[in-house]
């Protein structure tokens, strides 16, 4: 096209770049959402089965926290980046800054629902084996 009209697309390396911001936030999301990141786990590949789930519990948790300050902490620079035009373009940069807050937002939503489930789980595992310590104790009498 360059050597057709004998101008190029000025604009091309800024939506490049703000396409390629935008499936970051979104792929990490994706990502989270699936365990398909790198995680440490160590401790709960060693730890007993009982350890596990609240281990998991824990790091869940952590999760949550993490991911929603992060989130809190988008919005502010998402706010602050309403009035800054983009160099070429001109547009808000608040449509690039926008995919930080949708990606966090995204992984605290996840970090939610695991969390959610892993203590709806080890609830369930309690209860049974409360359940079964109950029998037990009947059968022993």
């Amino acid at each position: 096209m360059r050597y057709f009209f004998n101008t190029g697309f000025y604009w091309a390396e800024e939506v490049a770049t703000y396409s390629f911001v935008w499936s970051v936030f979104i792929g990490a999301s994706a990502c989270y959402k699936h365990n398909m990141h790198i995680g440490i786990d160590l401790l709960t590949k060693v730890a007993p089965m009982k350890v596990k789930k609240y281990v998991r519990s824990f790091v869940n948790l952590m999760m949550l926290i993490i991911n929603g300050y992060i989130t809190l902490l988008s919005l502010t620079f998402v706010q602050e980046s309403f009035g800054k035009p983009t160099p070429v373009l001109g547009i808000s940069s608040a449509y690039v800054s926008s995919a930080v807050l949708v990606g966090f937002g995204l992984m605290t939503i996840h970090s939610l629902i695991f969390l959610v489930s892993n203590i709806k789980m080890v609830m369930k595992k309690e209860e049974v084996s409360k359940d079964l310590e109950q029998i037990e104790s009947v059968d022993l009498k």
